[in-house]
């Protein structure tokens, strides 16, 4: 028997199984990290997206790119008008971090092969699984307060003051279901998203770690995991951003203009063309790639950490 191998099954009788409990504990507190870093383009994004002029018409845009738009935020609120609405995502990111990790790890339990590794196959559907989870449970109602704040604070005369305020003014003028705005193009986006991201990653790290020969349960490290989260996420956004657009109008201040999904994103095509569907890219691809990096990293590094912890007992 080699060394390494002796290695690899000591490595797997002194780490705690991994299940969904670890992954939501671990998930919130990356969550809550992550998206203090990364919230500024997730707020220009949302402008991009919300910026409906048209040059067909002859409307002109609010906005002449992602640079336009923070001189214009910075110059009429100040640095912190980026910031607008952190908190409707802090209150949100980490029970959908949690949420995400903890469904994929538990995911994870009963799709793994006596290896404790995934298939291409497995690791489409345990991604899948874990963005609807966080979907339903988070991301929807989560999104919809978010963008309405945001497009909010584009009135003369914004109407919310504050988290709970606007909370509360949509459920009171809206209900529950003013909160559940664009859900079927929010799972859609989820979903893929996280489809696509773990499947790349877990794909990298089974690909470095027979390069390196290190073993199937070897940690990667921290820059590597970095750089393949830079990749993971890329590819999330030029795979989902159309899906992200017509979610950010349907959950919009104007979304009673559109009937459902698909007339969401006929008007957008007839009235704005094909290239609306990926206004935001640029802003998006920054947000994206810094947060699955930024996660990735945060939440291998708290694993890695634990396991060591626990082995050490």
């Amino acid at each position: 028997m080699s060394s390494t191998y002796r290695r690899e099954i000591h490595a797997a009788a002194a780490a705690p199984t991994t299940g969904g409990m670890r992954g939501v504990i671990f998930g919130g507190i990356t969550g809550a990290i992550e998206i203090c870093i990364t919230f500024p383009t997730e707020f220009v994004k949302t402008q991009l997206q919300l910026d409906e002029g048209s040059s067909r018409r002859g409307e002109p845009r609010k906005y002449n790119g992602v640079i336009d738009c923070v001189k214009k935020t910075v110059h009429s609120r100040g640095f912190f008008g980026l910031y607008r609405g952190l908190s409707v995502l802090l209150y949100g990111s980490i029970p959908k971090s949690a949420v995400r990790f903890g469904a994929f790890e538990e995911l994870k339990k009963y799709a793994a092969d006596e290896h404790g590794q995934l298939n291409s196959k497995t690791r489409l559907l345990c991604g899948l699984g874990a963005g609807l989870a966080e979907a339903l449970l988070v991301v929807t109602p989560m999104e919809t307060v978010k963008v309405k704040f945001i497009h909010d604070q584009n009135l003369a005369k914004p109407n919310f003051h504050g988290f709970f305020h606007g909370v509360r003014e949509i459920i009171r003028k809206e209900g529950i279901r003013g909160t559940y705005q664009g859900l079927t193009p929010t799972l859609l986006k989820q979903g893929t998203n996280q489809a696509i991201r773990f499947f790349v990653m877990e794909t990298l790290k089974e690909h470095y770690r027979k390069y390196t020969n290190k073993g199937q349960h070897a940690p990667v490290p921290v820059i590597i995991t970095g750089i393949f989260g830079l990749m993971a996420g890329a590819a999330s956004v030029f795979g989902n951003t159309p899906l992200d657009v017509v979610k950010t109008r349907m959950q919009s201040l104007e979304a009673a203009k559109y009937k459902n999904t698909f007339d969401c994103a006929i008007k957008i095509l007839k009235n704005e063309g094909p290239l609306a569907f990926y206004k935001g890219t640029v802003p998006r691809l920054g947000r994206v790639c810094a947060d699955v990096s930024i996660t990735f990293m945060i939440y291998d590094k708290a694993i890695e950490a634990f396991n060591r912890m626990w082995s050490s007992k």
